[in-house]
């Protein structure tokens, strides 16, 4: 090694110790309206431009609990526990599309399940509009589903649910918006 190796070295651990903090996300496919959302040409997420009482005026208590808080309605509770009706499931808070009708199931739970979110082909969430991140909150290490697109808290996957996924997303719903499908 040549006598400048030490500076290469320590410019390095620099920029290691500087991105160690960041957080690279995929952007969704749609993309993000307004100031503050998404940038198309980058991996990483901009800070939600949406203020606290911005969401106080949008949501109802109960939604602004649940999705900003990230609290939970109470089990067997929710309006689209029992929804049979065909179409698709959006964030209550930035209408982003999040689950279909048609991977909709009956878990026993008290919270409307999904067995994947909707632009998930196989394993593959790239193109889905939520996210996974780890959640010990409540003692027990979970995996808590976020909005894509704003950052809500829905609910959690479990690995407990029907086959070939053997995934339950337990979706509360007042952190979604169900439009049935046009016959």
């Amino acid at each position: 090694m040549g006598p400048g190796w030490w500076l290469v070295a320590g410019v390095m651990a620099l920029l290691l110790r500087a991105l160690r903090g960041l957080r690279f996300l995929r952007a969704p496919a749609l993309g993000c309206s307004g100031s503050g959302g998404w940038d198309a040409g980058s991996l990483t997420k901009c800070k939600s431009s949406v203020s606290k009482d911005e969401w106080l005026k949008k949501l109802t208590p109960e939604q602004f609990h649940v999705t900003r808080e990230k609290g939970t309605e109470p089990p067997f509770s929710g309006i689209y526990l029992n929804n049979k009706e065909t179409g698709m499931y959006h964030c209550v808070c930035c209408d982003s599309p999040l689950f279909s009708s048609e991977k909709k199931y009956c878990s026993g739970t008290g919270w409307p399940s999904f067995t994947e979110a909707h632009g998930t082909s196989g394993s593959d969430e790239s193109h889905a509009g939520i996210l996974r991140r780890p959640d010990t909150s409540s003692g027990s290490v979970r995996t808590e589903v976020v909005c894509k697109q704003c950052e809500a808290h829905l609910g959690h996957v479990f690995p407990d649910g029907p086959g070939p996924t053997s995934q339950r997303f337990c979706i509360n719903s007042v952190a979604l918006n169900f439009k049935p499908s046009k016959p």
